[in-house]
């Protein structure tokens, strides 16, 4: 979401008439992005600032003289609690609103993969999170601008706005803080179920991913279409939180490990190739050794192929924030190790069954001489890019293999990704 938003921003910069700077001494406006999901994430934000407000003393001073602007502008937008907001007003220049960055339509742009946000906000009150205080209740977008942005954003062709050819994107993520709570304001019958079917039946090579849904309204209708539309791909993060149903019911979160349990079954039943991980919280107010075994247990039974595994922090404003957090940080950091020597294993079991099997995968990004991607399931591949002088001559070699489909053969098989060779 973070990612799409600032696309938007982006936009908004251009169609007042500025462009990209191609590094930051040369901006005349700076624009920070801020997360509030934990609180790192805002102290990073502080110092960031400072090193900005060096940053614009410095290019006062060069730029005096110069005929241009003599400070650049610093502005600060996402997902700022109230309290936060009253503390940065006297830090940064502006401060931008983030609640309708999905009405603005984003300029096309290279690279493989494009974020569509569907919804803004979310209903739900879980305990620990930030959400609806930052970006307000659910706001869905109209499913016809949701279907007109994918159609551009997976069209080739040129680009106006930055005068160069798109080779359309090769994967789509449709974004929500609670993605299937999606209900059209044009039509209320179109659900996400249907919108994902109606995204997959857009005409194109491409995959479709999506998140972040939420356990309580993963329909049946939803698991049927994820299995039946060949566009959308066999990955899902289903977050958790704990495996214990009364830090569950602490949490504000509306299911049982009972019901959870009986979703992955049914969602794998229908599509048992899935990749599924999840996101859970360790350490949250009153969790005892013994629930937490709980979760342990959960991780053991449902072998995830990834979790996203946080040690609880207290967010001010939320729920939880009102509760004693009485786990101490070294048992936070225990019950996390225990949870990732678990998931690693796991990991590694399910990625040693990809050996010797041929996968397609979307090319990324080159770093260190290897080309990474994705495969359909959205394991990270990586494999060197041909060498030879006729393959490099069919573009089969380095960065112009990057927003493509290839095939690779996997070779070997790593905890966090796969290792491969390039077939074709």
């Amino acid at each position: 979401m973070n990612k799409s938003d600032s696309e938007r921003i982006a936009t908004v910069l251009e169609s007042k008439g500025y462009k990209e700077a191609s590094n930051i001494n040369e901006a005349d406006v700076i624009v920070v992005n801020m997360c509030s999901v934990r609180q790192s994430a805002v102290d990073r934000v502080y110092g960031k600032i400072r090193d900005l407000t060096k940053l614009k003393n410095k290019n006062s001073r060069l730029r005096q003289g110069s005929g241009l602007q003599t400070k650049p502008k610093i502005i600060l937008t996402g997902c700022i609690l109230k309290k936060d907001k009253q503390k940065f007003r006297e830090r940064f220049d502006e401060i931008w609103e983030n609640k309708n960055y999905i009405n603005i339509k984003p300029k096309c742009k290279k690279g493989p993969l494009s974020y569509v946000p569907i919804s803004n906000g979310c209903n739900n009150a879980c305990a620990y999170c930030v959400v609806p205080f930052t970006r307000g209740p659910l706001k869905c977008r109209n499913h016809k601008d949701i279907l007109k942005e994918v159609k551009n954003a997976v069209r080739k062709g040129a680009n106006p706005i930055r005068n160069e050819i798109s080779n359309g994107a090769r994967e789509i993520w449709l974004l929500g803080q609670n993605v299937n709570d999606y209900q059209s304001p044009a039509d209320s019958s179109i659900n996400f179920a249907k919108l994902l079917k109606m995204v997959n039946d857009i005409s194109g090579k491409f995959w479709i991913r999506f998140t972040s849904p939420h356990p309580n309204d993963f329909s049946d209708e939803l698991i049927e279409t994820m299995a039946k539309c060949q566009k959308v791909t066999p990955y899902l993060n289903l977050p958790v939180q704990s495996g214990d149903d009364e830090i569950l019911k602490k949490m504000n979160r509306p299911y049982t490990i009972s019901a959870y349990k009986n979703l992955v079954k049914k969602i794998r039943e229908k599509n048992p190739d899935i990749n599924l991980s999840t996101d859970v919280i360790v350490g949250f107010p009153g969790e005892t050794k013994k629930q937490f075994e709980n979760t342990v247990k959960l991780f053991k039974e449902i072998k995830f192929d990834m979790a996203y595994i946080a040690k609880y922090s207290p967010r001010p404003g939320t729920a939880a924030a009102k509760l004693k957090d009485n786990v101490p940080h070294r048992e936070k950091e225990r019950r996390w190790k225990i949870l990732n020597v678990i998931l690693k294993q796991t990991a590694q079991d399910h990625n040693k069954k990809y050996i010797g099997k041929t996968v397609e995968a979307l090319t990324e990004e080159e770093k260190n001489g290897f080309l990474i991607g994705k495969t359909l399931t959205y394991k990270t591949v990586k494999f060197l890019p041909r060498s030879e002088p006729k393959a490099l001559l069919r573009g089969e070699g380095g960065k112009n293999l990057i927003g493509k489909f290839v095939k690779v053969k996997i070779i070997d098989a790593l905890p966090w990704g796969l290792k491969g060779k390039l077939v074709s």
